[in-house]
């Protein structure tokens, strides 16, 4: 089984998460080939064997970000971050939108699942039912409920205590 794990990651959460992912991917299934890729690194070409496509970011404004909320994150963070705090390798790169605004159509059913990170507000909504209504117009079976894993207070975290350990065991259900 080939396992491709696509994040968006401003601040770090996300990418924690997809890292949590990948290893409850290994755990549950040690044969399979897990490659963990932020958006700047996943070109379709390396996910032309995948059977299973798991796509996750940050929630922004009640659902996926957009060039102009991340601008505004990476602002905020850069205005209130004390010295060393950097945004996430690749944070000003495409978000996951855009990326899925490209990837191309399956022409086999691969399996996909959907996350996000998100605030604990209950009104902060969530990314993943965006991506993953997206992945399915590009012709992926959802296998999974949208999963969304939460950060305490704003948006740079930290996340929520246990939420990788969440991660792991919602990956152990994936095929």
């Amino acid at each position: 089984m080939h396992v491709a794990i696509v994040y968006e990651s401003l601040f770090g959460n996300t990418r924690q998460i997809a890292e949590a992912i990948s290893e409850g991917i290994r755990s549950s299934h040690p044969e399979a080939e897990v490659d963990c890729l932020g958006v700047g690194q996943a070109a379709s070409d390396r996910l032309r064997t995948v059977d299973l496509l798991i796509v996750g970011g940050p929630t922004h404004m009640y659902g996926m970000t957009w060039s102009l909320s991340r601008r505004m994150g990476l602002g905020s963070e850069r205005m209130n971050a004390g010295p060393g705090h950097e945004p996430d390798p690749g944070a000003e790169g495409p978000g996951v939108r855009t990326w899925l605004r490209n990837l191309p159509k399956t022409d086999r059913h691969t399996h996909a699942a959907a996350f996000d990170t998100r605030t604990t507000s209950p009104t902060s909504g969530g990314a993943a039912h965006g991506i993953a209504r997206r992945l399915r117009g590009h012709g992926y079976d959802v296998v999974a409920k949208p999963h969304g894993f939460f950060i305490e207070g704003a948006a740079d975290g930290p996340l929520r205590a246990g939420e990788l350990d969440r991660a792991r065991s919602w990956a152990a259900t994936l095929d």
